[in-house]
């Protein structure tokens, strides 16, 4: 159905004309310095501008008419849409160090970052969160909350992709990082809090210790489940040929590993991006917990359009007023 969702300006409608019959005109002082006599056209330029006129006041309460019912917000009220909702409350933490840019992974047959892998198949994971409300944490040297659990599962995906390495820092704080997930997961309540932490290193910043912080996730009933992201072998040019090293030689997989089990998670090792799709696809077994269902209005907006023709009036007026004044 159509509505004004501040049908009260409606009472502003009569303001012009009240301003009209109440405040009085302003008195013309000047005096006319040449008196010219009356020519037999005269009458007709009258008339022709007493038409102008009467055109011009027209368009202006045409016009006033327009901002008011732009100013009234006219909108339209669609049918009533039912949400359902599981009840699972996913926290996402991301590591964004500095070495989550080697390009060690493969994707499509090339050569790729850490954190491109990440943000890939990532991607995919919250497409499917549908009803699941989501967060995101970026952390390096320090961790920061980048969008609070929310709904809204495409900001989530559009503040991932825009994340950058160096952002935060280029240490691994990774306390830091579940801490704060924790503070964010139970400052609401739910009946299935789970916190999926990535990262390719080991604790090196920050003040919180991993497994302390995992103690107190697994103390309020918070799952964490981590994916230790790297590949075991890399072939690097030198100047005495092709070497094979290990990228992932400070990735702590027993750290990540208690993490998991002392939060009755569970580690994954994701040495390339199939790895990390099978860890999203186990993560997406989870149990849904369903919760109360919502039910809300969707409401469209349509203050634009007089307001959009309240703005063509008045150029309509200027127009039209200063070749008045011209003629």
């Amino acid at each position: 159905m159509f509505e004004f969702s501040w049908p009260w300006m409606g009472l502003l409608l009569p303001l012009p004309l009240v301003i009209y019959y109440l405040i009085p005109a302003a008195k013309n002082s000047r005096q006319a310095v040449l008196y010219a006599p009356t020519l037999p056209c005269s009458h007709e330029k009258a008339q022709a501008h007493g038409r102008s006129r009467k055109l011009l006041q027209f368009l202006a309460l045409l016009m006033w008419l327009c901002l008011v019912v732009a100013a009234a917000r006219p909108s339209w009220i669609g049918a009533p849409v039912t949400l359902e909702r599981s009840g699972r409350q996913i926290m996402l933490a991301v590591d964004l160090s500095g070495s989550m840019q080697i390009e060690d992974m493969q994707l499509d047959g090339k050569a790729v970052s850490r954190l491109t892998t990440v943000k890939t198949v990532l991607d995919k994971f919250i497409a499917q969160r549908q009803g699941d409300q989501l967060g995101l944490i970026l952390f390096a040297d320090h961790a920061y909350l980048q969008a609070p659990l929310t709904y809204d599962l495409k900001t989530v995906q559009k503040f991932l992709n825009e994340a950058q390495i160096g952002l935060v820092g280029t240490q691994t704080a990774i306390g830091e990082g579940i801490g704060l997930a924790l503070k964010r997961l139970l400052s609401q309540d739910a009946k299935q809090r789970v916190l999926i932490l990535l990262t390719d290193g080991q604790n090196n910043a920050g003040t919180v210790g991993p497994l302390q912080a995992a103690k107190f996730a697994a103390k309020h009933g918070v799952t964490i489940y981590t994916i230790g992201i790297g590949a075991d072998v890399m072939l690097q040019r030198s100047l005495f040929g092709v070497q094979r090293i290990n990228p992932s030689s400070d990735l702590d997989s027993r750290v990540l590993e208690q993490i998991a089990r002392e939060t009755g998670g569970r580690y994954f090792r994701a040495k390339n991006s199939r790895d990390i799709e099978q860890a999203y696809q186990t993560i997406d077994k989870l149990q849904p917990v369903q919760a109360k269902k919502e039910t809300y209005r969707p409401r469209y907006e349509y203050y634009d359009w007089p307001l959009t023709m309240a703005l063509l009036l008045s150029l309509a007026l200027i127009i039209l007023s200063r070749r008045g004044v011209q003629s």
